[in-house]
This record gives C-alpha cells, structure tokens and sequence, in this order.
C-alpha cells in the first residue's frame, strides 16, 4: 500500500501534468470542501460546454477518490488550526484550513502545488508538492 493524500484543490483541478502513474498505489481522497471549490468553476464557466465539460472532470474525480465530509472531528481539528495561525499572526485561505483539518484528522499527506499555502508550517500536517 502507498501513501494516504489529501489532494488539494489545485492538484485535482489539473489538467494532465500529474504523474497519474505515480498515484497508482497511493490512496486519494479530497475533502468535500474541494468539491465546492470546483462547483463554483462549473458555476462560473464561460460557456455551457465548458460548463458541461467540467461537470464531466469533477464526475470523473468524486468516482475515483473517497470524499471526506466535514464532521464534528474535521471542526475540531479546523478550530485548532484556525486558533494557531490567528496566534501566529499568519493568515490561511479558509478552504486550506478545511483540507489541512483533514489532513491532521485522517493521518494524511497533503498533495499540493500551493507554495503559499505552506501546509508543512501547519501542526500535524504533513505535505508533499507534486
């Protein structure tokens, strides 16, 4: 058995360049906040193709990931995160927050290629970039 990702938005929006070979025996999962993320890029396509065709991605990733919901755990594990770069004085996009929560909740490697996101500053947070 591989490793346990978390994908992070921005690695499961790409678009061809990951090496899918190398995921082969890792197990993949995004957090549901991940799905939003990419419903709102089908909300705001330019054209009803572009819609469609994203619709399609995103069909396409929620059948081959687990999905993690955002539990009562998930909102504990996001508190302490939240609390600890509110103290540190350094700010983290929301949805971060949310994938880094499941991250510390499940054991999980974050998969990123967010350099500003740091996930690896973030208490028991483990990350890799692609």
């Amino acid at each position: 058995m591989g490793r346990r990702l978390i994908l992070d938005t921005n690695v499961a929006y790409e678009r061809g360049s990951l090496d899918r070979a190398s995921l082969d025996e890792d197990e993949l999962a995004i957090a549901a906040v991940t799905v939003a993320e990419y419903r709102v890029g089908i909300e705001l396509a330019d054209t009803v193709a572009r819609a469609a065709d994203r619709a399609r991605a995103l069909a396409a990733i929620v059948s081959a990931v687990d999905v993690l919901d955002y539990t009562e755990a998930t909102a504990a594990h996001h508190a302490r995160l939240v609390a600890h770069v509110r103290r540190a004085e350094t700010p983290r996009g929301a949805h971060d927050l949310i994938i880094a929560a499941h991250a510390a909740e499940t054991g999980r490697i974050v998969l990123s290629r967010d350099a500003k996101a740091r996930f690896g500053d973030l208490p028991n947070v483990l990350t890799t970039e692609v």
